[in-house]
């Protein structure tokens, strides 16, 4: 059985076992807020109690990412490739790979989500993969100063496919349209296949063949990371193919370069860690896999003090996101849904349920992927439609 889909057997939630400078950014995002509390004094305090840490988030995501800009030209700067027996295979449980100080520049490359095993379309998954090898990470990475309560802001620079060529495939008992161990249908598995796509970088395309050489076709790159995530909370270790409030394998395409993701902090140092390069995926991933490769990595790491972020973030200077994980797809659904709602209340300022009519007419909400161990659906929202508070 394949690793994915005996992981999916062995457990409905995606549990695989426990683990027995930032007062410079938060400086500059009270002064853009407009706020007046000393380094020290939770952002959130007052706004926690009236509509939860969104109203802090509202409040600093924009000077957040201005100082990551910031740094990205005046940071330090971490050049670093992992060795193999360097990545990581779990989000949580593994030793920091480097300690970095809030607003490091981390220059750096990404393994392919089949640990560089598949290179050919005679290669198939149940032959040549490890198992438990899924998605490797690079990281952890453990920022000074990050503790339970805070956030990390990752300022995506730039994402480059890592090699001339990517790989797809499909899996049996994997992907939305087959039967596996939670969806029971009779009727046989297809087949394990295995598509070689070739990068066109100078076209911006990647290109492949039908199994009996009688079609082709063409995808545009649009290089994202399928995984980014922290380090749980508890000190729990889960898997690289599960997607949660810490991140993870949320195969979201907004994880892409001029983006800003933004995490909340479960344990000391945050271990950051990120891989899974997509060079570019359909909507829902269907399949079970996107055009996966190698990736050259550039990102901005960012301490928040004092602001929680209960779920996923991403943020550019026209949009606000955030994605929920969670089986059945509506669960996954509501849990953006909410955070939207409550980050329209607090930046706006109006009420429950005037945010609610607000969002339910000015969203869009695509379906990211239905083949993981939980589903992710990402809710997004032009803010300059947002009325002022």
């Amino acid at each position: 059985m394949n690793t994915r889909r005996r992981f999916i057997a062995q457990s409905s939630l995606g549990l695989i076992g426990a683990a027995a400078v930032g007062d410079t950014l938060r400086e500059r995002t009270l002064a853009a807020a407009g706020a007046t509390a000393p380094v020290g004094t939770p952002v959130a305090a007052g706004a926690s109690a009236a509509m939860g840490t969104n109203a802090a988030v509202a409040a600093s995501a924009a000077a957040a990412s201005a100082a990551a800009a910031s740094d990205a030209a005046s940071g330090p700067v971490l050049r670093y490739t992992p060795k193999h027996n360097e990545l990581a295979y779990t989000f949580g449980g593994v030793v920091p790979r480097h300690r970095i100080q809030s607003g490091t520049r981390i220059i750096t490359w990404t393994e392919d989500c089949f640990d560089g095993t598949i290179k050919t379309s005679a290669d198939l998954v149940s032959k040549v993969t490890v198992p438990g090898h899924d998605n490797p990470q690079t990281g952890p990475f453990f920022v000074e100063g990050a503790q339970p309560g805070d956030t990390l802001a990752i300022r995506i620079l730039k994402l480059e496919p890592a090699r001339d060529y990517a790989i797809s495939t499909f899996i049996p008992g994997f992907g939305i349209m087959v039967g596996n161990d939670r969806t029971a249908m009779l009727g046989p598995d297809l087949e394990e296949t295995t598509w070689r796509y070739d990068v066109d970088a100078k076209r911006g395309v990647a290109h492949t063949k039908s199994k009996d050489g009688k079609h082709s076709w063409e995808v545009p790159l649009a290089p994202f990371l399928g995984c980014i995530g922290v380090a749980p909370a508890g000190g729990e270790v889960r898997s690289t193919i599960v997607p949660d409030t810490f991140g993870g394998n949320m195969d979201c395409p907004e994880v892409r370069a001029g983006n800003t993701v933004y995490l909340g902090v479960n344990m000391p140092g945050g271990l950051l860690s990120f891989g899974d390069g997509h060079y570019a995926m359909g909507d829902g991933e269907i399949i079970g896999a996107a055009i996966e490769g190698a990736m050259n990595v550039d990102v901005v790491v960012s301490l928040i003090k004092g602001v929680k972020t209960p779920i996923p973030r991403i943020e550019n200077e026209r949009e606000v996101m955030f994605v929920g994980a969670a089986r059945p797809l509506e669960d996954a659904a509501r849990v953006a849904f909410k955070a939207m709602i409550g980050w329209v209340r607090a930046k706006s300022g109006m009420s429950e349920l005037d945010a609610y009519q607000f969002v339910s007419q000015n969203a869009h909400a695509p379906v990211i992927q239905l083949v993981d161990p939980e589903y992710t659906v990402l809710v997004k929202i032009d803010k300059s439609r947002v009325p002022a508070a």
